[in-house]
């Protein structure tokens, strides 16, 4: 399959050529300077290839050619002169800066659009004008394809791992006399392969390699959305080297990061969750299947704080006067796209006073600690995994921070610090192990684009959440810890299969909320209902306003997972502006499950839920393969004519409301909490009626006290009203003390002022414009 694209269109290419050579492990070593708004510095590649690949040799008809049959453009390198290093002379104390500095005064050579060697920038990978074979084809060399955008890269070259002390033990010599190509990949390849048990060596013998000398530049170029690297002679991925470092700095303007500054006015830099992804951070291979760990040490002035996707609390390393170092590590192999990294002037808060069984509850279980006993057997890739571990099976709550701007220290306490414990425990009541061993949460700045985002062992919340009653806090912290079973611990292995991740995260938000809350059944049953009355009303306008190739949550129909040759693809629509607004994959895919939850019974549905993570832990999974085991575990009589290829097309792969949610929702009663609402909305439409002048006798009406989402529901039916009178609105505003509620509440009200030109609350438009973002889940 040849990738083609259209830059008309707005899907998101991922070009690296998986099928072929896959990284296991990066390593970034890194500075971030404020002042020129660059992160610089190196990341170091560790591949495996296996006889897969090789089976793939002269298959691909691709080749490596421009129109006129000239060889592909290739930035030339200096010619490298690198001797066979002798273990002996290198000594293991040796800092990586010794290295570094080496090539960190070369002059960028890309022209401003980051092309290297090619004065016509192709404006898609396989257009007529450049097209290169990612295989391997006859005599030509092997072309290693990385996702890149926004990067200027330096230097690419290979690093002779053979140098490392001690690295002899991973090769049937005692002494390394005669280093080749073949004993560097043989090195890597025990490397990358050893039991999860030796999780700490393999860690250090990866920082050690990734100080190690280069052994010679490697021939590369950028394009649009990819660097591609070769070295001559080697055909194969198998030949390719297995151990490459790329010299490289960021952009100021690249997609992948925002700088800016926190609400106290202090600059920062964080990972916003681009459509692009991290490809705009470093290079990478992006495709999900591209499973790899990671470990990075970041350098910036010591008066910030790194906060970044690792297993480990890391604290900084002093260096020279006024710089610091932190360094991070994860050993549970995660695509690259989910690494996350924030730097800035935070703080961290902690409660003013501290439970003694929430401290025993939250002792922290390193891999270290884990005997790894056999638990029952786990269906992934090796690695120290918890739900191995016994006693990492039974921690309820696992040791969590919070970070935030110090001006925020009071809303953090109030409402956030208070409510991390007991959404922890929840989720864990509800689907067991922890799939992350700690938790750290930051309030990012205030163009943070949503309200959360969730990254392995780091989860970003917007400063809207902090505001009100704890209810929207409440709920959006439990659906980005649902994320770290369902989107990160088990994630698609298509990006256009969202609701995965989604859908999941919105249905299980109101069940660890609920669990959190410690609700009665029979309350946390009306909640949900009003919650799904709300969301009902969110689809339906979705449909009504959204292009109809959007509203399908399986777009790729039977082609769903499928990919080129080489291992490349597109996400349909990946590059949509209107997609990020969009709530199709939560809603739909809530409305799905919760079909199936109802259909199930809540106490057998959640069982097969456990079952379900504990089967899929740590692997990438399409709706089928959810679907299939679902209905494997219902009983036949409770089946009623279910089958994949029904919720398949019911539900999956067609756009509009589904027809099983339609009949649902014209067939159900109202909920009584919605009923209330109901009975409120009248009050306030006889209200808006009266006169000015009312007689005497008249009763004034007596309105209910209403929960955040039953707010929401009313400012929702009001809205649709054609005139509410200005006394009308300031009642509404008193009654309910509508500036001091949630953002989800005052976004309503925003919309009436607007909608009635109540020009006496524009100031609550304008704080809620300057302070909250877009809200969508």
């Amino acid at each position: 399959m040849d990738i083609k694209l259209d830059p008309s269109r707005d899907d998101l290419p991922l070009m690296a050529n998986t099928s072929h050579i896959l990284v296991k492990h990066y390593v970034l070593d890194l500075d971030v300077d404020f002042e020129s708004q660059i992160i610089e510095g190196t990341i170091v590649l560790f591949f495996e290839s296996g006889n897969r690949f090789e089976k793939q040799r002269g298959s691909t008809e691709e080749t490596c050619r421009s129109e006129s049959n000239e060889a592909c453009r290739f930035r030339t390198p200096e010619p490298c002169h690198s001797p066979v290093t002798d273990t002996r002379t290198f000594s293991s104390k040796t800092g990586y800066n010794d290295f570094a500095n080496c090539g960190r005064g070369e002059k960028d050579t890309s022209s401003k659009d980051g092309n290297h060697g090619n004065p016509e920038q192709a404006s898609g990978i396989s257009s007529a004008k450049y097209r290169c074979d990612t295989g391997s084809h006859g005599s030509e060399d092997f072309l290693l394809v990385l996702d890149c955008c926004d990067l200027s890269v330096l230097k690419v070259e290979e690093v002779d791992v053979a140098a490392v002390p001690g690295i002899e033990k991973f090769t049937r010599s005692p002494r390394l006399t005669v280093v080749s190509e073949e004993l560097r990949n043989q090195i890597v390849h025990e490397l990358v392969t050893l039991p999860a048990a030796r999780w700490r060596e393999q860690l250090d013998y990866y920082a050690g390699c990734s100080q190690a000398p280069g052994c010679g530049e490697l021939l590369f170029d950028t394009d649009t959305w990819s660097l591609q690297i070769r070295k001559t002679g080697a055909q194969t991925a198998t030949d390719f080297p297995h151990a490459i470092r790329i010299w490289y700095s960021t952009k100021p303007q690249g997609r992948s990061v925002t700088w800016t500054s926190d609400q106290s006015g202090r600059p920062c830099v964080y990972t916003m969750g681009s459509p692009i992804n991290n490809r705009a951070l470093f290079p990478c291979q992006e495709p999900p299947v591209a499973m790899s760990t990671w470990q990075a040490t970041v350098r910036a002035a010591a008066s910030f704080v790194v906060l970044m996707s690792g297993e480990n609390s890391a604290k900084p390393t002093q260096l020279r006067e006024g710089y610091a170092s932190w360094h991070y590590y994860v050993t549970m192999p995660m695509p690259a796209s989910t690494f996350t990294v924030a730097v800035g002037s935070w703080t961290e808060m902690k409660p003013e006073t501290c439970l003694s069984e929430d401290l025993a509850a939250e002792r922290s279980l390193s891999p270290s600690e884990a005997d790894f006993r056999y638990v029952g057997i786990c269906g992934h890739t090796e690695y120290p995994c918890r739900f191995q571990n016994p006693s990492a099976t039974t921690q309820e709550i696992i040791p969590h921070r919070v970070f935030a701007p110090v001006c925020l220290r009071g809303a953090c306490q109030e409402t956030l610090l208070q409510l991390v414990p007991p959404c922890l425990s929840a989720a864990h009541s509800v689907l067991g192990t922890h799939p992350f061993s700690r938790l750290d949460i930051l309030i990012v700045p205030a163009n943070f684009p949503s309200l959360g985002m969730a990254s392995p062992h780091i989860i970003f919340l917007s400063q809207s959440i902090l505001t009100g009653a704890n209810h929207l806090c409440g709920t959006r912290l439990c659906h980005e810890i649902a994320h770290a079973w369902f989107g990160l611990a088990i994630g698609a292995r298509d990006w256009t299969e969202e609701w995965l991740s989604e859908g999941f995260a919105t249905h299980l938000e109101d069940v660890f909320w609920a669990e959190a809350q410690q609700l009665a059944p029979h309350e946390a049953q009306e909640r949900q209902e009003l919650k799904a009355c709300l969301r009902w009303c969110r689809l339906q306008d979705e449909v009504r306003n959204s292009p109809e190739e959007m509203q399908v949550l399986r777009p790729n129909k039977e082609k769903t997972g499928h990919v080129s040759d080489s291992g490349s693809s597109v996400i349909k629509h990946g590059l949509n502006p209107e997609k990020v607004f969009m709530q199709v994959h939560y809603l739909k895919g809530y409305f799905l499950l919760r079909f199936l939850a109802q259909r199930l019974g809540d106490d057998t549905y959640f069982a097969f839920l456990r079952k379900f993570v504990h089967t899929f832990h740590g692997q990438l999974i399409l709706s089928q393969d959810f679907l299939q085991m679902l209905l494997e575990n219902i009983p036949e009589e409770k089946r009623l004519e279910l089958s994949v290829e029904n919720i398949f097309r019911d539900w999956l792969e067609s756009s509009g409301i589904p027809q099983p949610l339609q009949r649902e929702r014209q067939a159900g009663a109202e909920c009584g909490l919605a009923r209330q609402v109901s009975v409120e909305v009248e009050k306030w439409i006889r209200v808006n009626r009266r006169p000015r002048k009312r007689k005497r006798r008249e009763a004034e009406e007596v309105f209910e006290k209403l929960l955040p989402d039953q707010l929401v529901l009313l400012l929702e039916h009001l809205l649709e009203q054609k005139t509410l009178n200005p006394r009308t609105l300031q009642s509404l505003e008193r009654t309910y003390h509508l500036p001091q509620q949630d953002a989800e509440v005052r976004h309503r009200w925003c919309e009436l002022i607007v909608k009635h030109k109540y020009t006496k609350a524009y100031k609550d438009v304008e704080r809620f414009l300057q302070e909250d973002q877009e809200l969508h889940p």
